[in-house]
């Protein structure tokens, strides 16, 4: 039996979940995860912070259209999603450049002593901080809350998710696209590649032109807290040259790496060594010893070549949309593309300025 819709999306992350739920709204939507539930992998492995200023000019606009639905989730949360945290950075003599360049045109973010460092942080030694800066509305996001409520949604406007349905092919006949799944064919004049690091496979199965997506592992471990300190209010701590960065969570201290290493698509694990690496490199820049991992993890964050996400149909390929190459980003992103792939599949004038449209576009990558 073949499933008929108007939206078909690949993918099961905040991505394709909270796209389907916002086309939805006036489009039959069905959704196909691989994996045996939604948000298994980049999704459900965030470090799960708004921070406003992340990321480059684009990012940073989407970042700031994201920000009202997050304070404000109507239909999807009852309230904010957000909690409190604040983002500081601190920087080395030699991570002074690093510093300045995330500061050049950063909104809501001032500089701090490194004394003011070490009031915020105890832990932090203040000899080695040559430069500070914090962004105190920073705010940690419920990703459970905001994915599940956005899944909820989806299914409330008539949509459908199917797990276990990884794609075998993918074939365009007749102005329509039908996807082969282990769960049966899916049919939709519209298919959404929201299908994170495996996007440029997807893309390769439906014959369209790959962007050059790169998925990168980053990893994690969660460490006991200092003894005899209250950690809940510190806020997130990173270096300014991305050699680690550490945030309290649910009572225990998170550190990463930070790293960035190129890999395959695949179900990640934390590598031993850069993980090893990683917290001696956070242990330099702090008074705190590590002496038990409690836990680790990894996932991937998937970047196109500029580092920009992804967005909007395929110039090659009718209806083939590209909803892809979130990066780190793709939580704090998630409500403004969410909303940018219904305005665009749904046949309306995005709301999102015209330039952050354009610096989305998978046109970008084709030679004029």
């Amino acid at each position: 039996m073949t499933e008929r819709s108007d939206v078909l999306v690949i993918g099961g992350g905040i991505a394709g979940i909270g796209a389907g739920a916002m086309i939805a709204a006036d489009a039959s939507v069905r959704v196909l995860e691989s994996e045996d539930a939604i948000g298994r992998h980049a999704t459900g492995r965030s470090a799960a912070i708004f921070i406003l200023n992340y990321g480059n000019a684009t990012l940073r606009a989407l970042n700031a259209a994201s920000e009202p639905v997050f304070e404000n989730p109507d239909g999807i949360a009852d309230s904010t999603v957000l909690t409190p945290r604040g983002e500081m950075l601190v920087a080395t003599h030699e991570e002074l450049p690093d510093l300045e360049a995330y500061l050049d045109g950063a909104e809501a973010i001032e500089r701090l002593t490194a004394q003011e460092a070490v009031d915020l942080c105890p832990i932090l030694r203040p000899e080695l901080i040559a430069g500070a800066a914090i962004e105190r509305d920073a705010r940690d996001i419920d990703v459970d809350r905001l994915f599940q409520g956005y899944a909820r949604l989806l299914k409330a406007r008539g949509g459908s998710v199917h797990c276990d349905a990884g794609v075998g092919a993918v074939e365009r006949s007749n102005g329509t696209w039908r996807v082969t799944t282990a769960k049966g064919d899916f049919e939709a004049p519209i298919l959404i590649n929201a299908a994170g690091a495996w996007a440029d496979k997807v893309a390769a199965l439906a014959g369209v032109t790959p962007v050059g997506l790169t998925p990168f592992r980053r990893s994690a471990a969660i460490l006991p807290p200092p003894d005899g300190m209250d950690i809940t209010r510190w806020p997130l701590i990173a270096s300014a040259s991305e050699q680690w960065y550490a945030k309290p969570e649910a009572g225990m201290l998170m550190v990463s790496p930070a790293e960035e290493d190129p890999v395959e698509p695949h179900d990640a694990w934390a590598d031993e060594m850069v993980l090893a690496e990683g917290l001696f490199r956070f242990e330099q820049a702090v008074t705190m010893e590590v002496t038990r991992v409690v836990r680790n993890w990894a996932g991937l964050r998937t970047f196109a070549p500029d580092r920009t996400p992804v967005v909007g149909y395929a110039p090659e390929a009718d209806g083939f949309f590209w909803l892809a190459g979130q990066g780190g980003y793709g939580i704090q992103t998630a409500p403004a593309l969410s909303q940018l792939a219904a305005d665009l599949c749904n046949g309306r004038t995005p709301s999102l300025a015209a330039e952050t449209v354009a610096a989305l576009s998978p046109r970008r990558f084709r030679a004029n």
